[in-house]
């Protein structure tokens, strides 16, 4: 009969894979890292598996700690759940969420109260990240993510197909007067938004001027440039310049007069906003609120009255 690993032993592995190495396991669970080890090993000479390449001072997983550690976190924190609820502790939820940088800065992170308020007690992590992200390393719940190219093997939603608008400082739009059309941006500040190498490509002002049926010139190359959708936008805020803002980001800025449109051509992006919740995630109770939370959240921004009237009155 093959021998069961120890319940300790299993545990010691779910803790040195989460902290990333012993010497952290030893410390969350109050014994020496000498132990960590000895007890890791136990458990691979019962399963005949390797589940961890020692890396100099790092604890590196294997394909096959890679595939047991969703499943056994999941089982510890039931076991943890039941063992509060049986004690009279109160229970907290732990909730992983990766999003892109952008979204994570000055978006997310000023509307996580509400969602605390309506769910009640629970711990998040929020991480802001490009993609890929790894969720099992990371023991990601929920992501958010520009288009679905890096997750096709995911289970993956679309949730909402965004634009850009043309936006700016009020005092910036009053230089324009009373004039109108695409050909009067081309005489002020534009602010570009490239998002690098590794990430999808972001509408051009040249992309922009073409479907609005103007021809820019050199103007369209010419202004301030920034790596991230949320750093155009403050710069565009500060009255540097117009920037092409996705719906999202920009809604808020508008509805407060922070921000106005000045014309009302819109472009719209080539690809939705997409969620992607794995296997292990998707029958938790808090990871189903966040997501219609979240859901709920992003087309409020997308269809802000403030950016289709105005749409509407430039036609």
């Amino acid at each position: 009969m093959v021998a069961l690993p120890s319940l300790r032993g299993l545990q010691a592995f779910e803790a040195a894979a989460r902290c990333g190495s012993f010497a952290a396991a030893a410390q969350e669970l109050s014994i020496s890292a000498a132990a960590v080890s000895q007890l890791i090993r136990t458990v691979e000479d019962q399963m005949g598996r390797k589940l961890f390449h020692r890396v100099n001072r790092r604890a590196v997983l294997t394909d096959a700690g890679l595939e047991m550690l969703p499943r056994l976190t999941t089982a510890f924190e039931e076991i943890g759940s039941v063992s509060r609820e049986l004690s009279g502790a109160e229970f907290r939820s732990r909730l992983v969420v990766s999003v892109p940088p952008s979204m994570a800065m000055g978006w997310l992170s000023t509307r996580l109260t509400s969602f605390v308020a309506s769910h009640g007690a629970v711990d998040i992590s929020l991480r802001g990240e490009d993609d890929p992200v790894s969720f099992d390393r990371d023991l990601i719940d929920i992501r958010l993510s520009y288009g679905r190219a890096h997750y096709r093997d995911q289970a993956t939603e679309d949730i909402v197909r965004d634009a850009v608008y043309p936006v700016c400082a009020p005092v910036m739009a009053r230089e324009i007067g009373d004039l109108e059309g695409a050909a009067v941006l081309a005489r002020l500040p534009l602010i570009h938004t490239d998002w690098g190498p590794t990430g999808a490509s972001f509408p051009s002002w040249r992309g922009w001027f073409e479907t609005a049926g103007s021809e820019p010139g050199r103007a369209s190359q010419r202004g301030l440039s920034a790596n991230s959708s949320r750093a155009a936008l403050d710069l565009a805020i500060s009255g540097l310049g117009v920037a092409l803002a996705q719906g999202v980001f920009c809604a808020e800025a508008v509805e407060d007069g922070r921000l106005v449109r000045p014309v009302a051509q819109a472009l719209e992006l080539r690809q939705p906003y997409c969620l992607t919740i794995p296997q292990r995630s998707m029958r938790r109770d808090v990871v189903a609120a966040f997501r219609a939370w979240l859901i709920e959240e992003c087309l409020r921004s997308v269809g802000s009255p403030a950016l289709i009237t105005r749409a509407s009155q430039g036609r």
